[in-house]
């Protein structure tokens, strides 16, 4: 069989072009992937910033101040932590969703930011998954449900009693509207079968102060500022929020274990970036995030804390932060919980 030809010409045409465009895509490849090392072989090359959303002294600040200290030392840049309170964490993600992709602002961030604010707000200035860049989990905590001395009470089961008997006068404080302590109340108080009067405040440590000062009869407390009162006698601790103990805190139940079967509340936290950071810079933060949890000093620290330190890879985290979107905007609803 013959063929004419030009289509001989064309074939040979067509392998050419073939060629030419693969030639053309290999070195874009190439490139992509050189700019991208050249864009982290040297990182950090100036200050790194670990943005909280909440005032000092919570569980999510002691931890990026924690992680910052070590993150210094391994990457021999400095690494700072800025405050940015206020709107339920929505002000320092819009912060971190608005910042240059380059790993110079993170964020430690916890559920309240990407998960009970999609059931708070109508409205949310940035979206919680498809604007951040997902980099790792880095630690999970539970609360601790306190209560003042003057009560008299040191059991779990001796405050659900207190707590039905005086149903109508009980106020409990919380982080801030719509926070964890505040759901985690809330579902506590569904369990019991009251309505208590809830007080926010901004943070976990005044959250936990308006407890010392009798002005209301609990809360459920980030570790940090409940473990260091607890220790001190001034507050008494009834229950953690987990289903198995903490290492800080071995005398204390859970709640689940005290009275309440299956309760289970624990803040995550995790650090995000802006969307559009580039995967080899993901890895690279992702890699000295994991040599800093796993380091003997930020174990100590957790411990400390009541904190259990863990990592995920990048898609492990977006996935995490999926689900709890799901599962938390249900709490949110069915304790018809309201912003003002």
């Amino acid at each position: 069989m013959t063929y004419p030809i030009n289509n001989f010409l064309s074939i040979k045409n067509a392998i050419q072009a073939i060629f030419i465009i693969s030639f053309q895509t290999l070195a874009l490849v190439l490139f992509t992937v050189s700019n991208s090392y050249a864009q982290v072989s040297d990182y950090p090359k100036k200050p790194v910033t670990l943005v909280v959303g909440f005032t000092p002294g919570g569980i999510s600040d002691v931890l990026a101040r924690a992680l910052a200290f070590r993150l210094s030392a391994q990457m021999g840049q400095q690494v700072i932590v800025e405050n940015k309170p206020g709107a339920g964490t929505m002000i320092a993600a819009e912060y971190i969703a608005k910042a240059a992709p380059d790993g110079y602002i993170l964020f430690v961030q916890d559920m309240s930011t990407h998960a009970i604010n999609v059931g708070l707000y109508k409205n949310i200035p940035y979206d919680p998954v498809k604007d951040f860049s997902h980099i790792s989990l880095v630690a999970v905590s539970p609360l601790m449900l306190v209560v003042n001395p003057t009560l008299k009470i040191s059991q779990l089961s001796e405050f659900i009693k207190y707590a039905k008997e005086h149903k109508n006068s009980l106020a409990f404080s919380s982080s801030g509207n719509g926070t964890i302590p505040h759901l985690t109340a809330e579902s506590f108080n569904q369990s019991i079968g009251i309505e208590a009067i809830h007080i926010p405040y901004k943070g976990s440590v005044a959250s936990t102060q308006a407890v010392l000062a009798n002005d209301v009869a609990y809360t459920f407390s980030s570790m940090p500022p409940a473990l260091s009162n607890v220790k001190a006698g001034k507050l008494v601790a009834l229950g953690v929020t987990s289903l198995k103990r903490v290492a800080s805190a071995k005398n204390v139940p859970t709640v689940s274990e005290a009275g309440i079967p299956g309760f289970d509340f624990d803040l995550y936290s995790g650090v995000l970036g802006p969307k559009g950071m580039p995967d080899a810079l993901i890895q690279k933060i992702h890699y000295e995030l994991g040599v800093a949890v796993k380091s003997p000093e930020m174990q100590a620290i957790f411990e400390t804390i009541g904190a259990e330190p863990m990592t995920n890879s990048s898609r492990e985290f977006l996935i995490h932060n999926t689900n709890e979107i799901a599962k938390l905007v249900k709490v949110v609803k069915a304790a018809k919980i309201q912003v003002n």
